[in-house]
C-alpha cells in the first residue's frame, strides 16, 4: 500500500471524513467501472457502487491491512455485484468445468479479448454499433464467475495474485476460468462477425 494512500486510511479509520472522501474520489470510478461491467444497468450500477461505499464506511476500522485497501475494496465490490444479481435472478449462466488445465502455456498466456487479439480489425470492430452490442451481450451470457474474472483482468488491469486474493482462489484456478472466459468470449463473437471483420 502506498504511503499516502495507507495515511488516508488510517486516518478515515480515526473518523476523519474528509480522509474518507478523498478515498472515495480517488476509487469511485473504478469501483462504477466493475459494477457496470457485472451489472449492465447505469442506475443499478450507481445504486451499487453508493451501497459498496457505504459498507466501506462502516467496516473500514475491521479493515487489517493484511491486503491492500484496493484489493479489499474490490472484494466488497464484486460480491455485492454478486449479490445483487442473485437477488434480480438476472444472469443467464454458461458454466464451464474449471478444472485446472493441463500445460500451463497454455493458460498463462495473455489473449486478452481485445479485438486485436481475437483476429478482428480494430477500425471496423469499433465502428460496427450492433457488433459491440454483440460483444456485450457475449459478457453477459457468461456465468458471474466468469464475467468476473474477465472485468477485473481485461478493465482493471489486475495481475492473477490480485484477482486471487479479490476472490479468495488460488492463482491456478484464475488463470483457469480466464482461459474458459476468453475462450467461450472469443467463440461468441467470432461466430457472429464470420470473415467481415477479419484482419486481411
Amino acid at each position: 500500500m502506498e504511503d499516502q494512500e495507507l495515511q488516508l486510511v488510517e486516518r478515515a479509520q480515526a473518523g476523519d471524513r474528509e480522509a474518507f472522501k478523498e478515498l472515495v474520489e480517488a476509487y469511485q470510478r473504478k469501483v462504477y467501472g466493475i459494477c457496470i461491467g457485472m451489472l449492465k444497468n447505469p442506475d443499478d450500477s450507481m445504486d451499487v457502487s453508493q451501497e459498496v461505499f457505504i459498507k466501506v464506511y462502516r467496516y473500514l476500522e475491521k479493515f487489517n491491512r493484511q491486503s491492500s485497501f484496493y484489493t479489499w475494496l474490490y472484494r466488497i465490490t464484486v460480491n455485492m455485484c454478486i449479490d445483487f444479481l442473485r437477488k434480480k435472478k438476472r444472469v443467464q449462466e454458461v458454466d464451464y468445468d474449471d478444472g485446472i488445465l493441463r500445460g500451463s502455456d497454455e493458460v498463462e498466456g495473455d489473449e486478452h479479448i481485445l479485438p486485436s487479439r481475437l483476429g478482428l480489425n480494430p477500425d471496423k470492430v469499433y465502428g460496427r454499433k450492433e457488433l459491440r452490442q454483440k460483444m456485450l451481450e457475449a459478457l453477459e451470457t457468461l456465468s458471474e464467475k466468469h464475467r468476473t474474472i474477465l472485468i477485473l483482468r481485461e478493465v482493471e488491469g489486475l495481475s492473477y495474485e490480485e484477482i486471487a486474493d479479490v476472490l479468495n482462489i488460488s492463482k491456478g484456478t484464475v488463470m483457469s476460468r480466464l482461459y474458459h472466459a476468453r475462450r467461450y468470449f472469443q467463440a461468441a463473437v467470432e461466430s457472429y462477425v464470420g470473415d467481415e471483420l477479419k484482419v486481411s
